[in-house]
C-alpha cells in the first residue's frame, strides 16, 4: 500500500499511485460537472415543462434528476478516494462542463432533445474514464462508470422512443 502525503495529511491508496489516478480523475472531474449542469438542466426542464406533454416528462425529469443527484455524490465520492478534493464552484463548474445551459426556452419536444444530446457528450465522457480505468487497471472505477453507461443508454433509448 503507498502513502501519500498532501499538505500535511497523508492518505492511504490501495496500489494506485498519484499519476496513475490522474486520467481518471480528471475523467470524473468532467463527469462530476456535466452531471452537476445536467441536474440544474432537468430541473429547470422538470418546472417549466408545458402543453400536453407535462405530466409524462414533468415525472420523466423528475426520475432523471434524482439518478443524477445519486450520480454526482458517487462521482464527488470516488474522486475522494483517490485523494482529490472535488471544490466545485458554479464558475469551476461551468468552465469543465462539456454541457450548456440553454439560451431560449425550449418547447417540451426540445427539452427532450437536449436531454439526448447531453447523454451523448456524458456518454463519451463516461467511455473516457472507462478507458483510463481500464489501463489503470482500476475496477472499481470502471464498474462505477459502465454502470452508469447501462443506465444512460436505456434512458437514452427511452427518449429516443418518444421522441418517434
Amino acid at each position: 500500500m503507498e502513502t501519500v502525503k498532501a499538505k500535511n495529511k497523508t492518505f492511504k491508496k490501495l496500489g494506485f499511485t498519484y499519476l496513475e489516478t490522474a486520467e481518471i480523475v480528471v475523467a470524473l472531474n468532467t463527469l462530476l460537472a456535466n452531471y452537476q449542469v445536467f441536474y440544474n438542466k432537468l430541473r429547470n426542464f422538470h418546472w417549466n415543462i408545458e402543453g400536453p406533454e407535462f405530466f409524462e416528462l414533468h415525472e420523466e425529469f423528475e426520475n432523471e434528476y434524482n439518478t443524477t443527484k445519486k450520480n454526482i455524490d458517487i462521482v464527488a465520492e470516488r474522486i475522494r478516494v483517490f485523494g482529490v478534493k472535488p471544490n466545485f464552484t458554479l464558475k469551476k463548474t461551468l468552465e469543465l462542463s462539456d454541457l450548456e445551459e440553454p439560451t431560449m426556452e425550449l418547447s417540451a419536444i426540445e427539452m427532450v432533445r437536449e436531454v439526448l444530446r447531453d447523454f451523448e457528450t456524458m456518454h463519451n465522457n463516461m467511455l473516457d474514464g472507462i478507458n483510463a480505468s481500464l489501463e489503470t487497471g482500476d475496477v472499481v472505477t470502471e464498474q462505477i462508470l459502465t454502470d452508469f453507461l447501462t443506465h444512460l443508454e436505456k434512458r437514452n433509448w427511452m427518449f429516443t422512443s418518444y421522441l418517434k
